[in-house]
């Protein structure tokens, strides 16, 4: 992986943990119930093969952003019930980032006084983001897994667009393919928000009177 490369990376994994504290954890809502995700590859039975590098290497790397931002979310997140340092890195990425997408998507649904969103959208923005973070840590760590998620089986239709949810919408963009990304992918207006009201004020102004 180039520098420049690594530089972007980093840039991204900072614009998540950014928004998810400015925008997203002042309205978290406390989830209903408690969701227990499947097993990671290495506490599936009957036959438990630890992969190599585990433990250590999410702990060791930007991404380790991730699973924290992922732990603000409670219980809500779908990990492997044994969740912890023993776990595959691959999988926990793309758990923390299935789960920062749906929370985006609730929150920004709440904020903008939309209905709740259905759950083939939601399916769709957590395969989404677990499908494209997955790529880039598994390219930039050479961490392949096959239990973890590399593939987008909903449709690309049901996914946000920036114009409609723009914190979601943005998140999925700029990581479907973040190494082809010139310039300064993180700029975008939503820099000169603070907080949901601001966000919402922008996107009345750019929706057509009617």
């Amino acid at each position: 992986m180039k520098p420049g490369d690594e530089v972007a990376v980093h840039q991204l994994l900072g614009r998540i943990v950014y928004f998810h504290a400015l925008f997203v954890e002042p309205v978290l809502v406390p989830p209903p119930a408690a969701t227990v995700g499947e097993m990671c590859c290495n506490h599936r039975s009957p036959v438990r093969t630890v992969r190599p590098d585990t433990g250590g290497l999410l702990a060791g790397t930007a991404w380790a952003v991730l699973d924290e931002v992922a732990t603000t979310l409670g219980t809500s997140v779908g990990r492997c019930p044994s969740h912890g340092a023993t776990c595959c890195a691959t999988c926990r990425v793309a758990d923390s980032a299935a789960a920062v997408a749906e929370a985006w998507l609730a929150a920004e649904h709440r904020a903008y006084r939309r209905p709740e969103p259905h759950g083939p959208m939601r399916q769709a923005c957590r395969e989404a983001a677990a499908a494209r973070l997955t790529r880039v840590f598994v390219y930039q760590h050479h961490a392949p897994c096959p239990a973890a998620h590399v593939g987008e089986k909903a449709g690309a239709w049901l996914l946000p667009g920036t114009d409609e949810l723009p914190l979601t919408g943005e998140l999925l963009a700029l990581w479907r393919d973040p190494l082809a990304v010139g310039g300064s992918p993180v700029v975008s207006w939503l820099n000169h928000c603070t907080d949901f009201d601001d966000i919402r004020r922008v996107l009345d102004t750019r929706r057509p009177t009617p």
